[in-house]
């Protein structure tokens, strides 16, 4: 069969040609911009992790640097060529690899998952390949559900085995696939696994032989084995009080993240996304194209890759988070700007990082829209009406809008910039209208979502004592005991876990590291089961277990 290489000549020409065809830009100008990004990334000292930065421009890397140090242990600084994980950009690339399979004819993005991983349970509704590319298909993502089983990501050594697992033991998705948005990490693993089982060949070596080394990536791999020495490589770290501690990804699942890359490389991608080889024209626009929902309507994401505009500019982005490492990738294709961020700390904000270097760039190319801010100043009334615990339709998620000065924001969230008595954006562009009779909908670039003003829970020693027992999920091999102990419902969990639930609304609490835990009663209120629901688990339900079963075990 014929296929079409990832070519790296045609990038190389792509770039020479743009260097030749852009005016030369004065040796001032470049380092009073150079000044600038040092300003970004100044809290960075040889006593601290940090970060690497790449910019390009028109196709050319024009600055390309690290700050901080790569390994703290053994006073590595972090240069240009420092090796870091780069979290969810790797999404992109798995599915190119998926893509690069579609160029070859092997499989459609329409095809069901389960032509080639029979594994996955058949949910009634058909759910595509596209479907995971986009996170459209409801998927449970299995990160999520290992964690509340007690054991979330890094706490174990993960293999794509016990992904397959953990997928075919779930009876439901979050949602009919094609209707809703929901970021899923399970999809994209699946989708590595695919690649392997319909190329004969490892993901890890697919990959290489079609995108990395005919682009001249040749730092970049996969964290396909934790073990690997990988030459180097910057050491992730978790800052907590000023204080550094390791946060390495022990794992060996990949192809939702997992990609190990250096800025350079990364500049090398975005190259080829904006001025891809003939034969890939179509596969790279596929990928930076919008879909849709199954009922027409569209959101902000292609495959693998988040699509939006940013003040007033239009831009293709992802970023990325992995154990202590952080990451960020943007381009502006109508300015010719890409940036890539690279961070091994969890406290570096990358995504904020990226963005002020790339306006750096785009202010010197482009007038940029100014920041979303109040356009309106909203009164003691207004603030009374929309102050409140709203219930999401959904999903049953509670959302808390709180008095924030003379604004609001959401609790532990973005501040609302009012822009009427009942419009308000937040900074990343999210739209909150209220309607002034206690609803609201929320959109963004991936979904609408409704929501209901409902009162806070207030329940009775009674009520607590009636939902002690014990309650177990099949889908996640998991018993959940719940007691009362001082007037206060707490969930238990093995290994050794005790949680506080904190009451929300009616028959609903919340749970640190467990999320939403809402209760289910049959037509006589009688509790039948426990739903816990979190971002991107949506309704994972906990029978509840004879009268008389210990509920602390």
């Amino acid at each position: 069969m014929q296929r079409t290489v990832w070519s790296a000549s045609s990038v190389a020409i792509a770039a020479v040609v743009a260097c030749a065809l852009a005016p030369a830009r004065p040796a001032a100008q470049a380092a009073s911009a150079a000044a600038e990004v040092d300003r970004v990334f100044a809290r960075f000292t040889a006593a601290t992790p940090g970060c690497a930065v790449g910019v390009g421009l028109d196709g050319a890397p024009v600055l390309a640097r690290g700050y901080g140090t790569a390994d703290l242990e053994h006073d590595v600084p972090i240069g240009p060529d420092t090796i870091f994980e780069a979290g969810s950009v790797s999404k992109q690339f798995t599915a190119a690899a998926v893509m690069a399979l579609v160029q070859d004819g092997a499989l459609s993005l329409d095809d069901p998952v389960r032509k080639y991983i029979p594994e996955l349970p058949d949910y009634g509704t058909p759910l595509t390949i596209r479907h995971m590319l986009t996170h459209t298909s409801g998927l449970r993502d299995w990160g999520s559900l290992a964690g509340i089983a007690g054991w979330p990501r890094t706490t174990r050594v993960h293999t794509h085995a016990h992904v397959l697992e953990i997928v075919g033991r779930q009876k439901a998705t979050n949602f009919v696939p094609g209707t809703h948005w929901s970021y899923s990490n399970t999809g994209y693993n699946l989708a590595a696994i695919l690649v392997g089982r319909v190329s004969g060949q490892s993901f890890a070596d697919f990959t290489k032989a079609r995108l990395f080394d005919p682009l001249g990536m040749t730092k970049t791999s996969w964290r396909d084995d934790h073990t690997r020495i990988v030459k180097g490589r910057a050491i992730g770290y978790d800052e907590t009080d000023g204080v550094f501690h390791t946060d390495m990804p022990f794992e060996t699942v990949h192809g939702n993240g997992g990609l190990l890359t250096t800025v350079g490389d990364l500049l090398r991608w975005t190259e080829h996304l904006q001025h891809p080889a003939s034969g890939d024209a179509a596969a790279v626009a596929a990928m930076q194209t919008p879909t849709a929902f199954s009922d027409g309507t569209g959101h902000g994401y292609g495959l693998g890759l988040m699509l939006d505009t940013r003040r007033g500019v239009r831009q293709i982005d992802h970023s990325g988070s992995t154990a202590g490492y952080l990451a960020h990738l943007v381009r502006y294709p109508d300015q010719g700007v890409a940036v890539a961020v690279l961070c091994n700390v969890d406290s570096a904000a990358a995504t904020q990082k990226a963005y002020e270097v790339a306006d750096v760039y785009l202010a010197r190319k482009t007038t940029l829209a100014p920041p979303i801010t109040a356009r309106y100043t909203l009164t003691a009334q207004d603030v009374g009406t929309i102050e409140g615990l709203y219930r999401s339709r959904l999903d049953g998620r509670p959302v808390a809008i709180v008095r924030d000065g003379a604004s609001v924001r959401i609790e532990r969230g973005p501040v609302l910039h009012a822009q009427s008595a009942t419009r308000f954006q937040t900074a990343s562009g999210q739209t909150w209208t209220f309607d002034g009779h206690g609803h609201v909908r929320s959109s963004d670039r991936y979904d609408v979502v409704d929501y209901d003003r409902v009162p806070p829970a207030a329940p009775s020693a009674a009520a607590l004592a009636a939902l002690a027992g014990r309650y177990t999920s099949d889908e996640i091999e998991t018993t959940l005991g719940v007691v009362v102990e001082g007037g206060t419902l707490v969930v238990t969990r093995r290994p050794d876990t005790r949680l506080p639930l904190t009451p929300a609304y009616a028959d609903a609490f919340t749970a640190p590291g467990l999320g939403l835990v809402i209760v289910r009663r049959d037509a006589a209120g009688a509790v039948t089961a426990l739903s816990v629901v979190q971002d991107r688990v949506w309704d994972l339900r906990f029978e509840r277990q004879p009268a008389g079963a210990d509920p602390s075990r």
